[in-house]
């Protein structure tokens, strides 16, 4: 078997050797890649799938857990800015398991009330105090990092010590950083989630005091008025308002006119007053009926004063009395009558945010197919927004030439940038398929003349043996004549006849495949020798 394998070794060097240096090349460069093809394969077919360990570790866990997998000899992949670590599918759970028993990870940045945990009665004052404050930190960035699309939070609390008189009482404050996930940021609802979380968490503490910044150092909130606050959230509700009517035009000008060939802007005014109205209507007294109903009567008689003093007393408190004959009687009578009257007690409140006026501008591109009648637009435009003259809407429509020369020249430039890109994914495609080919087809000569290179060297074998027989045949001939003619030294004197040829043969084969040039010399030499 190592015979057999030298000899085909020894026969691909001989036809590698015939080739031309082009030739040669192609063929080294064309094993090459196949044999990176091979071992790219092979190395993707036997790398082992991860899976993820843990994921979001704080910075002195994953080192603890990089360390303990070092020292365990496990393959692992580091990914997600250092947070996420990973490892063989298949060791997931052992892994885990085992870190567990170690005590990794031990989320020593978590932080929160599991500091308070190992006070004891010989902890001192300011310590307690200390605890205290990095418990709420931790607590609170924990609570933070729950909101949607903040990564990490980091808070800082200012609490001073508790003064006996309120004048002399510092303020506390707070600073928060924040952390957000890739391609996300905070919106102003969220901010200021975050700034009356952590002002209703402290005590003592004005949601002014409160700062809350990004990790790219941008304040989103540094404790100004909170009717900012207020403010930028009425622009806000403006804003939606108006893109909400912008858009609602838009696509039914759009299926007007078609895409880009109008625009419309809609302005609206709306009123954040709280108003509250009480209105009171009486209704008509007529045969109203009598709720209830009071009488008196007041009846005196008498001789008069004794003496003629009795009178009535006057301005200047001087007693007037009354001139003879006057006997003394008097009499009253008076009534209150209630009667029911129809009363209707109205009261009503109107809530911030309703519309006070809308102002519509449409424009319409003068290069579109369709006629333009701008009173049929602002019909259309006012019913579908709701605008109301008598309110004070108004609105205004305009025929005028769109410039388009940016949006042509962008869609000129990604046309190109797409013709270009296809014509590069055309000419890789030609130009592999171009080298495939020619490595097929130097393969496919070389290996046809090695064929044939095999198959001549075969006949060349026969050939020769064919010869040898002959030379053979006639030597036995001339043999046996001799040994007829003289049974004497001439006898002797002949060379010994082979026993076979089959030994022969492979001595020739041998030959051949060693000193093939010599071989060809040879027959060559024959075949002009012989008539």
């Amino acid at each position: 078997m190592k015979a057999g394998i030298t000899r085909a070794l020894d026969r691909y060097r001989r036809s590698f050797l015939l080739f031309t240096p082009g030739q040669k090349v192609v063929t080294v460069v064309g094993s090459l890649a196949l044999l990176l093809a091979a071992f790219m394969v092979f190395r993707w077919a036997s790398a082992p799938s991860y899976s993820p360990l843990y994921t979001d570790l704080a910075p002195e866990d994953a080192s603890a857990v990089v360390e303990q997998l070092q020292a365990d000899g496990i393959a692992y992949e580091i990914g997600g800015g250092g947070g996420t670590i990973s490892v063989p599918s298949k060791d997931v759970y052992a892994t885990r398991i085992a870190l567990s028993g170690e005590g990794i990870p031990s989320h020593s940045s978590d932080g929160g009330y599991a500091l308070l945990d190992g006070q004891d009665i010989s902890t001192s004052q300011f310590k307690e105090q200390t605890d205290f404050k990095r418990a709420m930190e931790g607590e609170l960035a924990a609570t933070i990092e729950a909101i949607d699309s903040v990564d990490t939070a980091v808070v800082h609390l200012a609490m001073p010590p508790k003064q006996v008189f309120a004048e002399e009482q510092d303020p506390a404050t707070a600073s928060v950083l924040v952390d957000t996930r890739a391609g996300t940021e905070l919106d102003p609802d969220q901010v200021q989630a975050i700034v009356h979380l952590v002002a209703s968490s402290i005590d003592g503490l004005d949601p002014s005091k409160v700062t809350v910044a990004d990790s790219t150092g941008r304040v989103l909130s540094d404790g100004g008025d909170p009717a900012d606050g207020m403010t930028t959230g009425r622009n806000r509700q403006v804003e939606e308002y108006q893109d909400q009517l912008n858009a609602k035009v838009q696509t039914l000008l759009d299926q007007v006119f078609g895409p880009g060939n109008s625009s419309v802007q809609v302005t609206a005014v709306l009123d954040f007053d709280r108003k509250v109205t009480e209105t009171t209507t009486y209704g008509s007294q007529k045969n109203a009926p009598t709720l209830s109903e009071s009488v008196q009567d007041e009846t005196y008689s008498g001789n008069g004063a004794p003496g003629g003093a009795g009178g009535v007393v006057g301005p200047d408190a001087q007693l007037e009395t009354g001139g003879a004959g006057t006997d003394g009687s008097y009499s009253n009578t008076s009534t209150v009558r209630e009667n029911g009257i129809d009363k209707v007690v109205e009261q009503s409140e109107t809530a911030p945010g309703s519309i006070r006026s809308l102002h519509a501008a449409v424009v319409v591109d003068t290069n579109s197919e369709v006629v333009v009648d701008a009173a049929e637009i602002d019909d259309l435009v006012s019913a579908a927004i709701g605008l109301d003259v008598e309110r004070g809407d108004t609105i205004a429509t305009s025929v005028v030439p769109f410039d388009t020369s940016v949006e042509d020249a962008n869609a000129a430039a990604l046309a190109e940038a797409k013709a270009a890109e296809a014509a590069a994914s055309r000419n890789a495609w030609i130009r592999n398929g171009v080298l495939g080919g020619v490595v097929l087809l130097l393969v496919g000569l070389a290996w046809r003349r090695s064929r044939r290179s095999a198959q001549a060297r075969e006949d060349a074998t026969s050939y020769v043996v064919e010869q040898l027989r002959q030379e053979q045949a006639e030597r036995v001939a001339l043999h046996a004549l001799s040994e007829r003619a003289d049974d004497t030294a001439t006898q002797l004197a002949l060379a010994p006849v082979p026993a076979g040829v089959d030994g022969m043969r492979d001595e020739l084969v041998a030959l051949v495949e060693r000193q093939p040039d010599e071989v060809a010399a040879l027959l060559r030499g024959w075949l002009v020798e012989r008539p």
